[in-house]
């Protein structure tokens, strides 16, 4: 069999021909498949080179590319492979980087090691990320300062905070809120000079959580929208049967809703990390041209298992994501209709 590569210009080009009348059966689609998001706009394209970016500002930080590789994981075997290798593509490429919960780091510091890779970032933002419940427990003993301190240790140039009630109400040895996550979040802001971000961890918020956010001294919010990871049916899936609790894992907000609920609210200077439910960067576009106020794809679990293996591997995938980005910046118009 001759290889493809040693093949002349006119028998590549036979051979694409063959391939085109072969599959055209197979590649048609129906008017009811467009995507119905976007106007197409061919006359103004051109493809995206290897030098292509996306400049972007977001909580004050230079990036190349409007991408934010979010809270994934901390206190486990992988974490430091994991935590290392997006750290590495976050500083090539120039991204923002939350890291998984950094509790563990709070009693413990023999796992410090997973966490710190802020050299790898240089310049590029790194935030922190602890529950809103370890805040709750830490405002009730004046030991907040134990907060500040991890935020230190890891490098970190700001904190996530996670709020995830339903994760812990489905967790057998989840923590219980006996104050409301909106009076920890004030009490916690008093002490502190350094931004904070507030997400949900899978199933997104209503417009009062988000109206009461807004009015907080925060930098921003990451909506951890329904539709991606979510951690309550991963709690479910853990083995235990709460059966009566099954029908609270599908409750929760797309993130195309939350972004509707923010236009319809003052913002007061927050950005916002798109998050959940983003299923490729398509989705992440589209959104993100939708809301009205600065903002950047946030991506989890789709960096997750490229970033188990080697780096190059995880480099490879994000250049196709990168790709998928910058052409439909520019082949593509959002349409203004919601």
């Amino acid at each position: 069999m001759t290889s493809s590569k040693n093949l002349t210009h006119s028998q590549r080009l036979a051979e694409r021909k063959g391939d085109h009348i072969e599959l055209a059966a197979k590649a048609r689609t129906t008017s009811v498949e467009v995507d119905t998001r976007f106007d197409y706009e061919p006359l103004f394209f051109t493809h995206p080179s290897a030098e292509s970016t996306w400049e972007s500002r977001f909580l004050g930080f230079d990036l190349d590319y409007p991408i934010w590789v979010s809270s994934m994981t901390g206190g486990t075997e992988h974490a430091k492979t994991i935590n290392e290798n997006l750290a590495r593509l976050c500083g090539e490429f120039k991204l923002g980087m939350g890291l998984g919960s950094c509790r563990a780091l709070l009693k413990d510091r023999s796992r410090l090691a997973d966490f710190a890779v802020k050299r790898f970032l240089g310049s590029q933002p790194l935030f922190a990320n602890i529950g809103v419940a370890q805040l709750q427990e830490l405002v009730a003993g004046n030991s907040l300062a134990q907060v500040h301190e991890l935020v230190k240790m890891t490098e970190s140039d700001g904190l996530i905070v996670h709020i995830n009630p339903l994760q812990e109400w489905f967790q057998p040895e989840g923590d219980r809120y006996t104050v409301t996550p909106l009076e920890t979040l004030q009490r916690f802001l008093d002490s502190v000079n350094y931004p904070v971000i507030v997400k949900e961890v899978g199933q997104g918020m209503g417009p009062r959580s988000l109206k009461a956010l807004l009015e907080l001294p925060i930098a921003g919010i990451e909506l951890g929208a329904f539709g991606g990871t979510n951690f309550t049916l991963l709690e479910r899936l853990r083995g235990q049967e709460q059966l009566s609790r099954e029908g609270f894992i599908h409750v929760g907000h797309t993130a195309r809703e939350m972004v509707g609920h923010l236009n319809a609210l003052p913002v007061r200077g927050k950005e916002f990390i798109i998050s959940g439910g983003i299923s490729s960067m398509l989705d992440g576009y589209n959104l993100m041209s939708r809301l009205k106020a600065n903002a950047v794809i946030g991506m989890a679990s789709a960096f997750l298992s490229p970033a188990l293996g080697d780096y190059d591997t995880l480099k490879q995938f994000f250049l196709a994501q990168r790709e998928a980005l910058l052409t439909a910046k520019s082949l593509l118009t959002v349409k203004e209709d919601f």
